[in-house]
């Protein structure tokens, strides 16, 4: 569920068309720069492999204002080179699991301390 609500912001990022994530009862008040920096953050923190999600004291610099630009297109150029990942792939690797709790303890041990 992740994977395909990440693909359909990176869709409305690559459109433009990010008014579609705010709020509707902000109206047309809120900075259209911020919000797309803060979606470019969001889709660095959600990236496929750990490993290549930033650190959270880079978040915050980020959010500063601090190094986005150079971490996106960093980003952006590894995107270019990247393999795809089938979408069968973790429901077939996890089809035989009965108890739901190792993937609790597996998702924890992908995502450990960096």
């Amino acid at each position: 569920m992740t994977a395909l609500l990440d693909d359909q912001v990176k869709k409305m990022h690559q459109e433009k068309k990010l008014d579609v994530l705010v709020d509707k009862g902000l109206r047309s008040s809120y900075d259209r720069i911020e919000l797309e920096e803060m979606v470019q953050v969001a889709l660095l923190c959600t990236q496929y492999l750990p490993g290549h999600r930033p650190r959270m004291s880079e978040v915050v610099r980020m959010l500063e204002g601090d190094g986005l630009a150079e971490r996106w297109q960093a980003s952006q150029r590894a995107d270019s080179h990247k393999f795809t990942v089938p979408e069968f792939t973790f429901s077939r690797c996890y089809s035989d699991l009965t108890d739901d709790s190792s993937l609790l303890v597996q998702a924890v041990e992908l995502s450990g301390p960096r």
